[in-house]
């Protein structure tokens, strides 16, 4: 017996190669004889993908399928856990940034997609929840954190990455303003004017591989990075801790590994949530440990 999958889709992803992807994928299944189901949902707002998860009759299916970026991934993952809907879940990624994808190292080939879901392993990771929302990556507030968001979704088609980038310069000019925020976590508190904050499930944000040094999907934790108020001299020794990677010891960062986030503030801060506008604080933030069980690509069989 083939394959029953249930596949939702963001068809404008990737400069709209979405498509195009999910015909190669289909058509390599059905040549090797492995499908006999696809349903396939196509979204044309937000929260469709989180509704077409959420609805899914696990009974029916092998697996669900999502396609997209990472706010497509965030929808169907919040959907599967307000739902839930314990089925393996498969992500083929063709968004902007694609944090989670490629930290994870799922295939990025339609054809090794293809045959991960035909001869798949299994790997159940953490899931993030804040308030009442989900996260599989990272949220964040403060400077430049926005950007995903705030980039209208037909720019981002037309030129990709650069998007981001090109957005995130209006905001360099505020790197004095800063944000006082209370973060409670591992039962120590601080009290901070700081630039920008991240709580990340994976050690990916933003392009940026290494950015959350000691984050693990499985380790039931979540890691919390935030940038106190830097002096202009401070900036670049602390641009080159990012790149050899010891930034996290830098003076001007704080570093916490816990399952249990309070972040608080007397100012309105919107958090970004897989690249999408989230509640403002207070957040409560907590990680769901082997919430989600991820397709991942079997292990090869030696010649």
């Amino acid at each position: 017996m083939g394959l029953r999958l249930r596949i939702i889709i963001n068809p404008s992803s990737g400069r709209e190669k979405s498509l195009t992807d999910l015909d190669s994928i289909l058509m390599y299944l059905s040549r090797a004889g492995e499908l006999t189901r696809s349903d396939i949902c196509y979204t044309a707002g937000r929260f469709d993908a989180m509704n077409y998860a959420k609805e899914t009759d696990a009974s029916q299916y092998d697996a669900i399928v999502a396609l997209g970026g990472d706010g497509t991934v965030n929808e169907v993952v919040t959907g599967m856990m307000r739902g839930e809907v314990d089925l393996p879940l498969a992500i083929f990624t063709s968004g902007t940034v694609n944090d989670f994808a490629k930290i994870n190292n799922l295939p990025q080939a339609t054809s090794d997609f293809a045959r991960m879901l035909i001869k798949p392993s299994y790997e159940r990771i953490d899931c993030g929840k804040v308030n009442d929302d989900y996260f599989l990556n990272v949220v964040a507030g403060g400077l430049m954190t926005d950007v995903a968001y705030k980039v209208k979704s037909d720019v981002k088609t037309a030129i990709g990455p650069a998007a981001y980038w090109l957005s995130a310069m209006k905001d360099l000019p505020d790197i004095n303003r800063t944000l006082k925020v209370k973060i409670t976590a591992g039962g120590k508190t601080y009290e901070e004017d700081i630039v920008m904050f991240m709580i990340a499930n994976t050690k990916s944000v933003g392009g940026f591989r290494g950015l959350m040094t000691k984050a693990d999907i499985q380790d039931g934790a979540l890691d919390l990075l935030a940038v106190k108020k830097l002096d202009a001299l401070e900036i670049v020794p602390l641009l080159g801790s990012l790149v050899v990677g010891d930034h996290i010891y830098n003076d001007n960062i704080i570093y916490i590994q816990s399952d249990d986030i309070l972040l608080e503030s007397d100012q309105k801060i919107t958090l970004d949530i897989d690249g999408e506008e989230g509640p403002a604080l207070p957040a409560h933030i907590s990680c769901i440990k082997s919430a989600i069980n991820l397709i991942v690509p079997g292990k090869e069989e030696p010649l």
